[in-house]
């Protein structure tokens, strides 16, 4: 899997390595470093809406990056960046889970339980 670093966290927060901790602790998971991890989307609020032509290049450009890495799973904190991710997935037919990390972590720990 890799992950997306939405904007609000990584520029706002300046959080960047616990969403990757939380990711590594999940047992047979195997992280690859997105390029460009910390480019926006193009969702950035309604950035999408108000801007589409430029949201669109910057959700074309972050899909090639998704693409280059070879993984079926993306890991974002941020339902704007999830849903821009899944619509902008569909659309090029690239076949992909876009999940929050704490949605991964539980699905690990019922797993673990069985």
């Amino acid at each position: 899997m890799t992950y997306h670093e939405s904007c609000h966290l990584s520029h706002g927060q300046k959080i960047v390595t616990q969403p990757r901790q939380i990711l590594r602790s999940i047992p047979n998971l195997r992280l690859v470093e997105l390029p460009e991890s910390n480019w926006c989307c193009g969702s950035a609020g309604i950035y999408n809406l108000t801007q589409p032509d430029m949201a669109n290049q910057l959700l074309d450009r972050k899909l090639r990056h998704i693409r280059s890495t070879g993984t079926a799973v993306v890991a974002t904190a941020n339902s704007g960046c999830l849903l821009q991710l899944i619509n902008g997935a569909n659309g090029h037919g690239l076949k992909i889970r876009v999940a929050h990390p704490v949605s991964l972590l539980a699905e690990a720990y019922r797993h673990e339980r069985r």
